[in-house]
């Protein structure tokens, strides 16, 4: 019976390995037959393991496989619905969550980190002092539940921490308790984008505004909610308004709020690259450029003193004039597929600092003015600081940040490397109180005193489990951490969270 062919091919599609003794069982198969049905068994258990089993591959920044997974993204869904329904019952057979009220609180925090990377996305958080003797355990935790995918972080107003994820085959703008972690609202659009190095969600960092979300999705879908309760004020897909195409791994720039106008950068059709939409009503300001986008986000900035909206894009970096998008300055910055995603760090009034991997390097640019003329001219260029998806930051005169995946410090003047240690893979940090809160691609958490001096990592723990590639971020003492399956707050400084 075993030998007979129907048992053959029951193993072979039931359970292979048994398929595959069977098959080598058999009498009277040639040599090549016997290695190409060998093969051919091996195809079909791989195509199984995928299909049935739910095998998914985890790479890591360096586009190099990491781990294997069983979990599917329908689990994963699952485990997420299950964890908000027994928090809180969210009505599923409409668009909007019906809002769960917040908990009572005698004094709502004023907004701080309201932006992408918090005030003016420079990464730093300067609101409290933040507690450095960490116990063993690691830092007070005030929750942790599951999230849905992608790889946007939090900016917190009203008490609330707003991100958005992937929840089945559509895109959700949250609002979170930020002390409780409980939901209190979801607003959801039908949308799902899905590659296989970074997986499927969204990339962008919703913003707070004045009582307004401003949040971008993966395939540039631009909403307008109101914070409390996350009915929509307006919308578009800023893609099809501009005659673009999307970027191989998704729309990843945070709408930038400069005076009344929310600036995204679509990377569109001539002349349509960088666009302003009137951040009430939704209507188009003005279009300029005609870069691919790339993967930053515009930031707002006064150099050589001209206020003005800064932009990397797939080829460039330039400064344009944020009344009617006009170029002001250009330096040629072309990066690999486009993969310009690290934030440029302004230094000082003349001068910012970009940085790219793979692609150029690292390089200091001074920008001057003559006349009514702008200009940009590089101070230096090298490859000693290499940011990938993953920005640095400025302290006392010293740029900190990620070498490919090695954390690194240098000097913004001469491009001079002062130290490089600490493996913490293609991970994420902020600076907080002259010191460097690290969190590392397996989602531990590191503090690191940020000094010239060398690398000196004064604690570590554990925070969430999976690949980590989003940012944190810290509001009135709390440090929010997500990535595409979980998400936690630890209490890092005094604040609400005391």
């Amino acid at each position: 019976m075993f030998r007979s062919r129907w048992m053959l091919w029951a193993g072979i599609l039931v359970f292979p390995p048994l398929g595959l003794v069977l098959w080598w069982m058999r009498g009277g198969v040639r040599p090549l037959a016997r290695i190409a049905g060998t093969l051919g068994i091996c195809v079909v258990a791989i195509v199984e393991l995928f299909a049935v089993y739910g095998m998914r591959l985890e790479w890591n920044g360096d586009m190099k496989l990491s781990g294997v997974s069983f979990e599917t993204r329908r689990q994963r869904d699952a485990r997420l619905e299950a964890s908000r329904a027994a928090a809180a019952p969210v009505e599923t057979a409409r668009t909007i969550a019906t809002p769960v009220p917040a908990r009572t609180s005698p004094r709502v925090p004023p907004p701080y980190w309201t932006d992408f990377r918090g005030p003016d996305r420079a990464g730093v958080y300067a609101e409290t002092e933040i507690e450095t003797a960490w116990p063993a355990s690691g830092l007070p935790r005030l929750w942790k539940q599951p999230v849905g995918g992608g790889y946007a972080s939090f900016t917190v107003g009203e008490g609330r921490a707003y991100t958005i994820e992937q929840r089945r085959d559509r895109e959700a703008i949250a609002a979170y308790d930020i002390e409780t972690g409980r939901e209190l609202w979801a607003f959801a659009y039908p949308a799902l984008f899905d590659e296989i190095l970074g997986g499927a969600g969204p990339r962008a960092t919703p913003v707070y505004r004045e009582g307004l979300i401003y949040s971008l999705g993966a395939k540039g879908d631009l909403y307008c909610l109101w914070a409390k309760t996350g009915k929509p004020k307006w919308s578009k897909n800023i893609l099809a308004d501009n005659a673009a195409e999307n970027q191989h791994w998704g729309m990843a720039g945070s709408p930038l709020i400069v005076d009344n106008m929310a600036v995204v950068t679509p990377g569109g059709a001539p002349g349509k690259s960088i666009v302003a939409y009137d951040r009430l009503s939704g209507e188009p300001v003005w279009r300029a450029l005609d870069d691919r986008a790339g993967y930053t986000s515009p930031i707002l900035a006064t150099l050589a003193g001209r206020r003005q909206i800064v932009w990397i894009s797939g080829q460039r970096a330039v400064g344009v004039a944020p009344e009617n998008g006009a170029l002001l300055w250009e330096y040629a910055f072309p990066a690999q597929l486009d993969m310009n995603c690290s934030q440029p760090v302004v230094v000082d009034e003349a001068h910012v600092l970009l940085s790219s991997s793979p692609g150029p390097g690292a390089a200091l640019l001074e920008i001057t003015k003559t006349g009514e003329t702008y200009a940009a001219r590089a101070v230096w260029q090298n490859n000693r600081m290499k940011n990938k998806f993953n920005s640095s930051v400025l302290y006392q005169g010293f740029i900190y940040g990620f070498d490919e995946a090695i954390l690194a410090c240098i000097d913004p003047k001469t491009g001079e490397v002062k130290w490089k240690g600490g493996r913490y893979g293609y991970g994420q940090l902020l600076l907080a109180g002259g010191y460097l809160v690290v969190v590392t691609e397996r989602g531990d958490v590191v503090l690191v005193r940020a000094t010239p001096e060398g690398h000196r990592e004064l604690a570590r723990f554990s925070a969430i489990e999976g690949r980590t590639w989003n940012i944190p971020a810290i509001d009135n003492g709390l440090l929010l951490v997500r990535n595409s399956s979980e998400m936690a707050c630890f209490r890092l400084g005094p604040g609400a969270g005391k």
